[in-house]
């Protein structure tokens, strides 16, 4: 399977949502397509626990979705790394307890489509550092947040972020845009 980075990112870089910038119900309906379309090919949703969690909270209890989303999350595999959860109450997910590197490598091997991280930032910079990660999806929306983490780790002891060569790249009526990129050789 290929392991994907999928983030919702401000014009500076941040995908910490530290202000008012995203709502998920509030999509054009061509953004929503694309979402779909991203969607059909996923086989497995990893989070990690905090985004778990404010999923969990949120999509379940999403009735009124008429974007699809909500069905989509309900019914995928979902996979969890953390350390402290002991019982998930989504249905369709497994806690990865130990070793997520290893859990995400032998994913990685394993027959089948897409493993699509979001949110999950310290799992995604993990991932990145590790060269774990086939494919970088960046919905870019247009606000200026200033701070929070970014896409790639600021740290003095992260990893440079692997060269990268553009795939696909959309815009959307909203003022938002999508681009892929594949790690380059």
């Amino acid at each position: 399977m290929r392991i994907i980075i999928t983030q919702n990112i401000t014009l500076d870089g941040r995908v910490e949502m530290l202000d008012d910038w995203f709502d998920p119900q509030a999509q054009d309906e061509e953004l929503s397509a694309e979402l779909m379309r991203q969607s059909a090919n996923e086989d497995v949703l990893l989070l990690g626990r905090q985004t778990f969690e404010d999923f969990r909270g949120y999509w379940p209890n999403a009735t009124d979705d008429t974007t699809g989303v909500a069905d989509h999350l309900n019914q995928v595999d979902k996979r969890v790394v953390s350390s402290t959860l002991t019982e998930p109450g989504w249905q369709n997910t497994q806690i990865i307890s130990s070793d997520p590197l290893g859990a995400v490598a032998d994913l990685r091997e394993a027959p089948g489509r897409d493993v699509i991280v979001t949110g999950s930032i310290t799992l995604a910079h993990e991932l990145i550092a590790e060269g774990l990660v086939d494919e970088y999806r960046m919905f870019t929306y247009p606000v200026w947040q200033g701070r929070g983490r970014g896409y790639f780790h600021d740290g003095a002891h992260s990893a440079r972020p692997p060269r990268l060569e553009l795939i696909d790249a959309k815009s959307f009526p909203s003022g938002i845009t999508y681009s892929a990129y594949e790690p380059s050789a």
